[in-house]
């Protein structure tokens, strides 16, 4: 009888309590997920000292739960994978105690995960991954290009310099009176709306890999604020396409140019803002036009939020690669991949 490889995932770096039973890397038996949405809602985004007392609240039923959905019990257990960065301090340290707990209690293997490493292995419930490849992570706190040569190997070849894509989505959303999170009703309106107030494009031009979108998000609060002076009411839905058309026109290019220096065999895109349609219909035009041979896996939507069921499937891998964490693993609210070193 061949072994079954169970992971018990944690994920709890922000405002998701969530844990999953993941088989083989690649099989969801149970992904519990607690959202604590409305209870940030009234403060327009995450308040950190919230997001733990709930984490503390969800993290023994969520548990629970999995296990029992997946029809397993800790004694069939392989490894407890946990995210331990990066995140909210105070919300990783709730989901990194669970999974220490438990793994002295049965006596298995503590895997640590970066947050990000699981935002990629959504995609891996779509299909294999064929190295090399190149991720694009789009979130409410990371943009990034990511490069893998090879697995269990990230790199990063370029990165957000201020705000976040989701970041900025949340920001501007707040300025239109949407409640938090405010990327899906962005979307939803950018499709009924025109690109009429043509924002800057940041840094798409620029001889590197980076973003930028702090410049639009001022753009975008200045043109609402002299309209209100002014007395003039604008069309939210050309306001939603303009501030996404933006975004995404930058995305999209700096992507292309990173697959024109970074020959890969596929491109991911992952995290919560690549539920984005606009995104995800863009980006695959853009890559059948440029560089067809590339595949594109897009994490399923729903995964692109943040669960455990990604973390499970990194999980897996570090598993395989021998990642292990004692009970000195502690938070690293920082956390991040290594940047790629040029070679000479």
């Amino acid at each position: 009888m061949v072994k079954r490889n169970l992971i018990l995932a944690f994920e709890s770096s922000c405002d998701e309590t969530s844990v999953a039973v993941i088989e083989d890397g690649h099989r969801v038996l149970s992904n519990i997920v607690a959202t604590q949405i409305a209870s940030h809602q009234r403060f327009g985004g995450v308040v950190p000292e919230v997001a733990s007392r709930h984490h503390i609240e969800q993290i023994t039923k969520c548990t629970k739960e999995a296990l029992e959905q997946a029809g397993v019990s800790y004694q069939d257990l392989t490894a407890v994978a946990v995210t331990y960065g990066p995140g909210l301090v105070g919300s990783l340290l709730i989901g990194v105690t669970a999974a220490k707990t438990i793994a002295w209690a049965h006596q298995l293997p503590l895997v640590p995960v970066n947050h990000m490493a699981g935002h990629l292995y959504a995609a891996r419930f779509v299909s294999d991954f064929t190295y090399p490849m190149l991720g694009l992570l789009v979130s409410g706190g990371h943009t990034e290009l990511v490069y893998m040569k090879e697995e269990h190997d990230y790199q990063i070849i370029g990165e957000t310099r201020d705000d976040a894509a989701g970041e900025a989505y949340d920001k501007v959303g707040r300025v239109m009176g949407i409640n938090y999170p405010a990327g899906k009703t962005v979307d939803q309106w950018a499709a009924k709306g025109h690109d009429t107030f043509n924002f800057p494009r940041a840094m798409e031009k620029e001889d590197n890999f980076d973003f930028s979108f702090s410049g639009l998000k001022s753009a975008f609060i200045n043109t609402v604020h002299n309209a209100d002076q002014r007395g003039e009411v604008l069309d939210k839905y050309d306001l939603a396409a303009s501030f996404q058309q933006s975004v995404v026109d930058v995305l999209v290019a700096k992507t292309i140019w990173a697959l024109d220096e970074f020959p890969v065999k596929q491109l991911i895109l992952a995290g919560g803002v690549a539920a984005n349609q606009g995104l995800r219909k863009q980006l695959s035009a853009g890559l059948q036009a440029k560089h067809p041979e590339v595949q594109l896996l897009q994490a399923p939507l729903k995964y692109c939020g943040d669960n455990a069921a990604m973390i499970g499937a990194a999980g897996y891998v570090n598993y395989l690669h021998g990642d292990r964490a004692d009970g000195s693993l502690n938070a690293v609210p920082g956390l991040s991949f290594a940047h790629l070193k040029e070679e000479n």
